[in-house]
């Protein structure tokens, strides 16, 4: 694998997340995948995937940066969702909010096998609270 090939590989891996194509999820993701140092395998990724796709119905991964040093893919992706609910712990319930993850992958065997993700809950606590105070 090169440098030349890991950003299109990543690049249709998010598409294949946008079009919750999870037949073709291991295209992507190594059997044996990790995510936050947690070992999933690939159907706990999936799961996870699903689960975060019933809490945000419309959830739609955009590619904002994208830097690749084999083997390693580092993304910043943007959000601009409503999720049902609680999200991260926060009362948001489906109030439309946009927001950042910063993630890093590591791949093997031309698949993602470890990933490592945080999303900028700050941004939504801080969009929360403007909500909360223009109610008032």
């Amino acid at each position: 694998m090169t440098l030349d090939d890991l950003a299109p590989i990543y690049r249709d891996y998010i598409a294949c997340l946008n079009a919750r194509d999870w037949e073709n999820l291991g295209r992507f993701v190594h059997a044996d995948v990790r995510h936050n140092g947690i070992a999933l395998g690939l159907d706990g990724y999936q799961c996870m995937l699903e689960n975060d796709v019933e809490q945000i119905p419309d959830l739609f991964f955009e590619v904002r940066i994208l830097a690749v040093t084999e083997p390693h893919v580092a993304a910043r992706l943007w959000f601009d969702v409503a999720p049902k609910g609680e999200f991260l712990g926060l009362p948001v319930n489906g109030r439309k909010v946009g927001f950042a993850e910063n993630v890093f992958y590591a791949f093997r065997d031309d698949r993602i096998q470890e990933v490592w993700s945080i999303i900028d809950k700050a941004a939504i606590e801080e969009q929360l609270a403007r909500v909360v105070l223009s109610e008032r």
